[in-house]
């Protein structure tokens, strides 16, 4: 079995940082690409960052110049560094992964989500 598990979240004044980190585990055979989505209460969920296998990103128009994303390999490991974190940034924020399990087997696995809080 796969599990993603993030950490990170909190509550932050504007302007403020944090940074998230997502940690795969179980069997692993390679991971594909990961990213981080989000959703704020009353809208729909949104792709904030992806970042791939050779280490290409892609960012929300939204954040980018602000976030990072980033990845351990050899850890399994996925972080988003966020900084001038402004109110509408406030949503929990989920990991996503394509993970392949075997030569044959590859399915798409969600974390537990964590709450991020921007207010004064």
């Amino acid at each position: 079995q796969v599990q993603l598990v993030e950490s990170g979240g909190g509550l932050v004044q504007p302007g403020g940082s944090l940074r998230l980190s997502c940690a795969a585990s179980g069997t692993i055979f390679s991971i594909n690409h990961m990213g981080w989505y989000r959703q704020a209460p009353g809208k729909q969920r949104e792709l904030v960052a992806i970042i791939f296998s050779i280490g290409n990103t892609n960012y929300a128009d939204s954040v980018k110049g602000r976030f990072t994303i980033s990845r351990d390999n050899a850890k399994n490991t996925m972080y988003l560094q966020m900084n001038s974190l402004k109110p509408e940034d406030t949503a929990v924020y989920s990991c996503n992964a394509r993970i392949r399990r075997t030569a044959w087997v590859t399915n798409d696995y969600w974390g537990q989500g964590t709450q991020v809080t921007v207010s004064s």
